[in-house]
């Protein structure tokens, strides 16, 4: 009943100002020639077969003029995830920070309350709350980086990124990263398509650093924070938007990919 009435009141049906957080009246001076820093944060249960394309392009296609931390939740009981992480984490990648972090299976299966601990922990100047489906090819994070130094918004979203279709579990795609885990790459010209997005949903939130540590990722809602037996649908992006007062602004984000698959990980968590 409680996630209901968020919802609605995310509607419009209660004030904003009941649950709205303190949020910074102005962005934070920027200063000349200082590299930009952002997080990208992920959870992952039961998702390493995808999550080994998104560390694997961090890897492959490090950032040139960007910091990354790129912080992940997950649970050391995926044993998968766990040894994906371990595998990762002794590569180096200029300019990118492996940030693993590990949460109860209660914990994890609450999406905001990993959302809020990076939120108000971060020391970046923009926290991207991502999906681990999501790929950073060549030149996605410099891209990313270059518009958001134009920006000023608490809140933006990639206006466009490229999807493949529904993946069954046999694909090629998938099966590739199953087993030990290894470096994996995918073909942009293999089976993507453009999508267009008109608000910041899912994985595709980009928050200003400072409105991040003050506010967390629903922050303000108790219900939000609290563990779960079972994955939770993930309505709180909704919920989210309505604390901020925003939509979101969208940017560009070159070679941007997401992989789109039809079994999920956490079915029967």
């Amino acid at each position: 009943m409680r996630e209901i009435f968020y919802r609605l009141a995310a509607s419009g049906f209660v004030p904003r100002a009941l649950f709205a957080p303190r949020l910074p009246s102005a962005p934070p001076e920027r200063h000349a020639g200082r590299t930009l820093h952002l997080e990208i944060v992920s959870h992952c249960w039961r998702y390493s077969h995808l999550l080994a394309y998104q560390l694997s392009s961090l890897v492959l296609y490090p950032p040139k003029r960007t910091l990354v931390t790129m912080t992940v939740f997950y649970t050391p009981e995926d044993e998968s995830t766990a040894a994906l992480l371990t595998f990762i984490g002794g590569m180096d990648a200029p300019n990118v920070r492996w940030n693993w972090q590990a949460l109860e299976r209660t914990h994890l299966f609450r999406r905001s309350l990993g959302r809020n601990l990076a939120a108000r922990a971060t020391n970046a100047d923009w926290i991207w709350f991502a999906d681990c489906d999501l790929v950073f090819h060549r030149g996605a994070i410099d891209g990313a980086a270059r518009a958001l130094e134009a920006k000023d918004d608490l809140l933006v979203f990639p206006r466009r990124h490229q999807v493949t279709e529904l993946l069954d579990p046999d694909d090629p795609l998938l099966e590739a990263g199953q087993g030990r885990p290894r470096l994996l790459d995918i073909n942009p010209a293999d089976g993507f398509l453009p999508e267009i997005r008109e608000r910041a949903v899912g994985a595709l939130q980009i928050v200003r650093g400072d409105a991040a540590r003050a506010g967390g990722y629903c922050g303000t809602i108790d219900f939000y924070q609290r563990p779960v037996p079972k994955w939770r649908r993930t309505h709180d992006d909704r919920v989210f938007r309505w604390l901020l007062g925003t939509q979101g602004v969208p940017i560009e984000v070159p070679a941007l990919y997401r992989i789109r698959h039809r079994e999920k990980g956490r079915k029967g968590a």
